[in-house]
C-alpha cells in the first residue's frame, strides 16, 4: 500500500538555521497524525514542506505517492490545507469566499454553487452564507475555513493549530468535526500545542524538537517503552491517609501507594494486581467507590519524552522548569516528573 506521507531526511533551513533536521517518518493512509512540539519545533515548516509550498534543502518526501517538491501541485490536488490564520478575505461574504477558491480548483459555476452550499450546511453556516466574513467569530472563520479546505474533498488534510483562539464551546465543535472527517477515511495531520485534543483525534504522534524528530508511533507503544508497570487508583471516600496508603502497598504487586485526593494512587506490576488491592482494602473496613486502571495519556507520554529531551541536552533547569529562553515564543514547561514508576504527574 501507499504511503500517505513517507519522508526520509527531510531538510529544511533558514538563516537562524535548521528548521527541519533529517525527518524520516511513514504515515499509513486513514491514520491521524497529532504532529507535536513547543515552538520553533518544525511542525509549521514541515506542513509546508509536505504540501509543496517549501522547497526543502536536503532530503526528499512522497504525499500520496508525489513528491511535493516537483509535483506540488498535483499534491495540492488530492490535499486540503488549514492555516492558524484562516485566511479569509473579510470583504467578501462566506459564500463568496467559497466560490472564488472553488472556480480556482476547475469548479463550473452550478457544480461550485452546489459544493459550496452543501459544505456550508454541513458546517453550520448556510444562516451566514451572505454575511461578511469580516465580523465573524474566530469559531466561525475556522469553520469557512475548514469547508474551503474540504472543498475539492482531499484525501488528506494539514491542519495547523485548527483550535488556536477558539472559545471552550468552538474548540468543542472543531473537533467534533476534524473527528467526522477521520471517521470518513481520510488522514489527517493535526499540528497543534494542545494536547488534549491531540489525544482525543489521534492515532499516532511526532515529537518534534529543534527539528529533529525525537519520537514516532502510537502513543499506546511509545507508553509501552517508557513504562513497565500500571498506574492505578482506588476511590476510598476522602478517608485515605499515609497509613492507608501504606498498608496498601504492602500488597504482593504493589510498588508504590500515596495518598491522593479521595484515595490511593498505585503503581502495580500488572492490572491482575488491582482485585488483590480491592480485597485487602475491604477487610480493612475501608469503603470502596471505584477502582480502576489509568492508561498513561497522550499527553502524559508527551511531557515524558520533553523530559528526556530536556535531560538529554541540559536544559532542565534546577527549578523544574524547561528552559527554553533561547526560543522567545515559548513559556516555561514545568516538569513533568515523569518517573520509572509509570506515573506522569
Amino acid at each position: 500500500m501507499t504511503a500517505a506521507i513517507e519522508t526520509e531526511g527531510l531538510t529544511r533551513g533558514f538563516k537562524s538555521g535548521l528548521a527541519v533536521d533529517g525527518l524520516t517518518m511513514r504515515l499509513e493512509p486513514g491514520q491521524v497524525l497529532a504532529l507535536l512540539g513547543p515552538n520553533g519545533a518544525g511542525k509549521t515548516t514541515t506542513v509546508r514542506l509536505l504540501d509543496g509550498v517549501l522547497l526543502p534543502h536536503a532530503g526528499r518526501s512522497l504525499v500520496l505517492g508525489h513528491d511535493p517538491a516537483t509535483e506540488g501541485d498535483a499534491v495540492r490536488r488530492r490535499t486540503g490545507v488549514l492555516t492558524e490564520n484562516a485566511g479569509l478575505d473579510d470583504r467578501l461574504t462566506s459564500r463568496e469566499n467559497l466560490l472564488y477558491v472553488a472556480r480556482l480548483r476547475g469548479f463550473d459555476k452550478a457544480a461550485a454553487a452546489r459544493r459550496v452550499d452543501e459544505l456550508l450546511e454541513r458546517f453550520g453556516m448556510i444562516d451566514r452564507a451572505d454575511d461578511l466574513t469580516g465580523g465573524f467569530s474566530t469559531g466561525q472563520r475556522k469553520r469557512v475555513a475548514l469547508a474551503r479546505a474540504l472543498l475539492h474533498d482531499p484525501e488528506l488534510l494539514f491542519l495547523d493549530e485548527p483550535t488556536s483562539g477558539l472559545d471552550p464551546a468552538g474548540t468543542r465543535d472543531v473537533i467534533a468535526l476534524i473527528d467526522e472527517l477521520a471517521a470518513e477515511g481520510r488522514t489527517v495531520v493535526l499540528a497543534t500545542h494542545f494536547l488534549g485534543e491531540a489525544g482525543r483525534l489521534a492515532d499516532r504522534m511526532a515529537v518534534l524538537h529543534r527539528g529533529r524528530l525525537r519520537a514516532f508511533g502510537a502513543p499506546d507503544e511509545l507508553a509501552a517503552q517508557m513504562w513497565t508497570s500500571v498506574g492505578a487508583e482506588i476511590d476510598l471516600g476522602g478517608v485515605a491517609d499515609a497509613t492507608t496508603a501504606a498498608a496498601l502497598a504492602l500488597v504482593p504487586g504493589v510498588r508504590s501507594a500515596e495518598a491522593h485526593g479521595d484515595g490511593v494512587r498505585l503503581v502495580l506490576d500488572d492490572r491482575e494486581v488491582l482485585p488483590r488491592v480491592v480485597a485487602v482494602a475491604v477487610s480493612r473496613g475501608l469503603p470502596v467507590f471505584g477502582a480502576a486502571t489509568r492508561r498513561p495519556t497522550l499527553e502524559d507520554v508527551y511531557f515524558a519524552i520533553e523530559r528526556r529531551i530536556a535531560e538529554e541536552e541540559g536544559e532542565l533547569g534546577t527549578d523544574g522548569f524547561v528552559d527554553r529562553t533561547d526560543d522567545p515564543g515559548h513559556t516555561p514547561m514545568p516538569r513533568p516528573d515523569a518517573g520509572a514508576e509509570g506515573w506522569v504527574s
